[in-house]
């Protein structure tokens, strides 16, 4: 039987515009399948590799630190660990913009 490793996410802020949560990934930890309602912003902690995958399929990207990207809400997605040593990144969801 296998054990699928779970990263640990620790909401970090809350207010009326972001949320803000630390996702730690032991290797092989993944997020489990999700889907965003909200676009957000991704700041790797550390330098790893992670597997993202889709209903299309996977694939997996070296991320570096501090190197953000920003996605879009609406992709159901599973975000992976596919290195060998521990990584970590901080998720922005915005809930609103300012105007």
């Amino acid at each position: 039987m296998s054990t699928t490793l779970s990263a640990q996410a620790t909401r970090q802020l809350e207010n009326e515009h972001v949320i803000v949560t630390r996702w730690d990934f032991q290797p092989g930890a993944e997020t489990g399948w999700h889907k965003h309602a909200l676009d957000y912003v991704v700041v790797p902690v550390f330098d790893g590799v992670m597997r993202l995958e889709t209903a299309e399929g996977g694939q997996s990207s070296s991320v570096k630190a501090g190197e953000s990207y920003y996605r879009t809400a609406g992709v159901e997605h599973n975000v992976i660990n596919a290195g060998e040593g521990h990584f970590a990144f901080v998720e922005i969801e915005f809930k609103s913009s300012r105007q």
